[in-house]
């Protein structure tokens, strides 16, 4: 079971260990590779490991107007979390206070009296403290006075491209799902509480699930092929989704829409976990309904089709 903390007074058992630092935003491939060697050395100094994460991200923090950022919510990456072996998570509130924090004190005061960290895995870009003046060199220059040695690993390259977070963000952007999807190694899901919504859909014979995509990336709008889990139900229901502004309904802001295949059934308020399997089209502003609705019934196929 991983212990799940909101701030860096842990239990003593969790003292002395190995720490990875950062946002492991859709945990990737890049992050499994770092999971993987925080493993080997778990394994080498019989040591347990952490994560330090923080939310909101810093980066949404300190720009206000950063909406749709995150490639995966806080619920998913947990879960995701308790694949790497990991023994505890600390998901430090990002806010004013914290911000301030001066890079020396948060080596000295957290990671060294707070933690006792003996291992501590970040990236080469890596900075922290009030107005980021900490980086792997101060973290480097304070390992023999706070016991703690750094861990720097490379990144992963994959066709001659850094795996990261930005990468697989304007993958999603772009319409690239696909590409995501083998960096993520698994399909780029988002999570999110059913709404109700302008009825359209049920009026023109495809009722769909309205979620509000809250602060998630924006894939590029448009119609794609899903596939859907409703919580503690491990069985997948089929689909098709429309993300995207309606452009036919003149919709001003931007919805999920999940229309199912084979199921009738009231999901108003459930948590509903899409996961994205293909690109079908991008969102087209239609003449009329029939129009969209003879559309409607070609990306159906498609989406009926997809594996």
């Amino acid at each position: 079971m991983v212990k799940h903390y909101s701030s860096f007074d842990i239990k003593k058992k969790h003292k002395g260990s190995i720490i990875l630092i950062g946002n492991f935003d859709g945990l990737h491939l890049g992050h499994q590779k770092l999971f993987r060697l925080a493993q080997s050395y778990k394994k080498k100094y019989n040591l347990k490991i952490g994560v330090v994460n923080f939310d909101p991200m810093p980066k949404m923090f300190f720009n206000k107007k950063l909406k749709n950022f995150r490639i995966s919510n806080i619920d998913q990456k947990i879960k995701l979390l308790r694949n790497f072996k990991i023994d505890f998570v600390i998901t430090k509130k990002f806010d004013n206070k914290f911000s301030k924090t001066k890079a020396l004190n948060f080596i000295i005061e957290i990671l060294n009296k707070k933690l006792n960290s003996k291992f501590i895995f970040v990236s080469s870009n890596f900075r922290f403290g009030n107005k980021r003046e900490g980086d792997v060199n101060l973290l480097i220059k304070n390992e023999k006075t706070c016991n703690y040695k750094v861990v720097k690993p490379k990144p992963l390259l994959k066709n001659n491209k850094i795996v990261s977070s930005t990468l697989i963000r304007n993958f999603l952007e772009n319409g690239f799902l696909e590409k995501a999807n083998k960096f993520l190694s698994r399909n780029w899901s988002i999570q999110g509480i059913v709404q109700k919504g302008r009825q359209i859909g049920k009026k023109i014979g495809f009722p769909t699930c309205n979620i509000d995509i809250n602060d998630y990336v924006l894939a590029k709008p448009g119609v794609y092929a899903v596939k859907v889990l409703r919580k503690n139900n491990a069985k997948y229901l089929k689909g098709i989704a429309n993300l995207g502004y309606r452009p036919t309904f003149n919709q001003k802001k931007i919805l999920l829409e999940v229309h199912l295949f084979n199921f009738s059934g009231n999901l108003y308020n459930k948590l509903l976990s899409v996961e994205f399997l293909k690109f079908i089209r991008k969102e087209k502003k239609f003449k009329n309904i029939n129009q969209l609705k003879a559309r409607i019934k070609i990306d159906l196929k498609i989406a009926n089709n997809t594996k």
